[in-house]
């Protein structure tokens, strides 16, 4: 074999991922929230970006060029326009931003002064001093969350109550370790064995600490199972008897509804039995979920659907979740001037291409949001119109090749994006389900609309006639669906319904 060097030139093509490709990327798949958060982090470091002050009126497609190929071009957005089909959507937009500061206040009158004074003597800030209306002085509204007493967590909770209960060091330790042990719903699953080892006691004592923090607020905490959890809640109440033991130790049954079964071991009448389950109905499963949430956050719509005077569909953006940015280009000129090093011309240069990637980042994944949502309404007016049973399929595939995007594209865009109409609050993501054939060879339907007629089905069924998953396919099938048994059961347990036996026996219960 003979070594050699020599000299080559290869010609190839490659995609390279610019940084400015990759944020225009990651704004599409943000949440409003997510966004607000990141444009927030980006004006605290970027002295070039700056909020929009005044109203910027109706969003409109801008000149220039798009920062991601991926994401459509300009022509992309002029060329195509989104005309209405079969008068479903109106392409007419109008996003009215508000002008919420207001930096011309006018001067203090000299009775205000004179009150400011007053207030001086008396030792109150003007700047923190809230008058008649809730109206502050400081010229901010008022934070009402700043005001609301932080949620107590499970953990304190029970820190609290070990405090109170025994003042003995070794157990607080012990009571701590398992405290920390506990999940948030409430329960201690890890072997106690093991936790005596890691602490050097014995497991006795673990034993006793533990049934210390069972009788903690609230009752089944620190329960070892389901059954525990119960069985702690129902001696709180002083409904633990031998026959509900019995009921305790055989859960299993009773998720069946096999209350024959039930009552043969429990050696009580259908009324007792009734009235056991009724007790236990009445429990929480779970008791350690009603401490320690978090701040919920509601979900603010990305998209509004409203149907027009002439029954055309409105489809609009939300302004209250675009953040309002702009280039302070008068600010960069001035400081230019005065700059003298590289490394400051490199930091202002530098600072400048990226304040005015994020604002065209910014109107592209609008417009791309815009465009996507557009589509699916097209796609799912019956629905709109109509209600879930008229949903239809549909893919990602479907979308991107009617606004000539990519499947990637509308799959970030559609993540934690939701639409708002008189249906309700919707994600995006609800509006692509499998398509399920049709037995005549129509139009095929939509996997989520035949999931809603079967739980209309039950829902409707008389207690002497329960459907079994066979009659639900027959009577589908007679409706023009082509669905198989076992499609049918999956639906069903995804609804989380019982089975035709399951839901006879507990109305036949219910019955006597």
């Amino acid at each position: 074999m003979k070594f050699s060097q020599r000299l080559e030139l290869r010609q190839s093509q490659s995609l390279v991922m610019t940084p400015q490709l990759l944020q225009a990327i990651k704004l599409l798949q943000l949440s409003g929230l997510e966004l607000n958060e990141y444009v927030e982090a980006e004006l605290e470091k970027n002295p070039l970006l700056e909020r929009a002050s005044e109203d910027t009126g109706p969003i409109a497609v801008s000149d220039a060029p798009a920062p991601d190929s991926a994401l459509g071009t300009d022509s992309d957005w002029e060329g195509r326009a989104l005309t209405p089909e079969r008068g479903e959507i109106d392409p007419r937009i109008e996003v009215q931003l508000d002008n919420v500061y207001q930096d011309d206040a006018p001067p203090p009158t000299p009775a205000a002064r004179q009150e400011s004074e007053q207030m001086d003597q008396m030792g109150l800030s003007a700047t923190s001093w809230s008058g008649v209306g809730g109206q502050s002085y400081d010229g901010d509204e008022n934070n009402l969350e700043a005001y609301v007493a932080a949620e107590i967590s499970l953990h304190d909770h029970l820190t609290e109550q070990l405090h109170v209960a025994t003042t003995d060091p070794v157990d607080r330790m012990i009571g701590a370790s398992l405290i920390d042990l506990v999940d948030e719903a409430g329960y201690l699953r890890d072997p106690l064995d093991e936790v005596a080892d890691r602490l050097g006691v014995d497991l006795a004592r673990v034993e006793a600490v533990l049934a210390l923090i069972h009788r903690f607020d609230p009752a089944g905490v620190g329960a070892r199972d389901l059954a525990d959890c119960l069985r702690l809640q129902l001696v709180e109440r002083n409904r633990y008897d031998p026959a509900i033991a019995t009921l305790l130790d055989n859960l299993d049954l009773l998720a069946r509804r096999d209350f024959a079964s039930l009552r043969k071991l429990c050696g009580v009448d259908d009324e007792d039995i009734m009235e056991m389950v009724a007790d236990i109905k009445a429990l929480d499963p779970k008791p350690g979920l009603r401490f320690g949430g978090g701040t919920i956050q509601p979900v603010v719509p990305d998209v509004f659907v409203r149907k027009a005077s002439d029954g055309t569909w409105m489809v609009e953006l939300n302004s209250d979740t675009l953040p309002r940015v702009l280039v302070n280009q008068t600010y960069a000129a001035k400081i230019s001037i005065n700059l003298k090093s590289d490394e400051e011309k490199s930091f202002v240069s530098e600072a400048l291409q990226t304040a005015n990637w994020l604002t065209k980042s910014l109107e592209q994944r609008a417009k791309t949001i815009l465009k996507v949502a557009s589509e699916i309404v097209r796609h799912q007016d019956l629905f709109f119109a109509q209600g879930v049973q008229y949903l239809r399929p549909l893919n990602l595939r479907t979308v991107a090749d009617a606004i000539s995007m990519h499947e990637s594209t509308v799959s970030r865009v559609t993540s934690n994006k939701y639409i708002s109409s008189a249906r309700g609050l919707f994600e995006m993501k609800y509006f692509f389900t499998a398509s399920i054939a049709a037995s005549g060879g129509g139009e095929s339907h939509s996997a989520e609309a035949v999931r809603f007629r079967i739980k209309q089905m039950i829902d409707q069924e008389a207690s002497n006639d329960i459907l079994s998953d066979d009659t639900i396919v027959t009577k589908l099938k007679a409706d023009g669906v082509d669905i198989a048994r076992r499609t049918v059961a999956k639906y069903r347990d995804s609804l989380r319904i019982p089975s035709s036996v399951e839901r006879r026996r507990e109305k036949q219960a219910m019955a006597s």
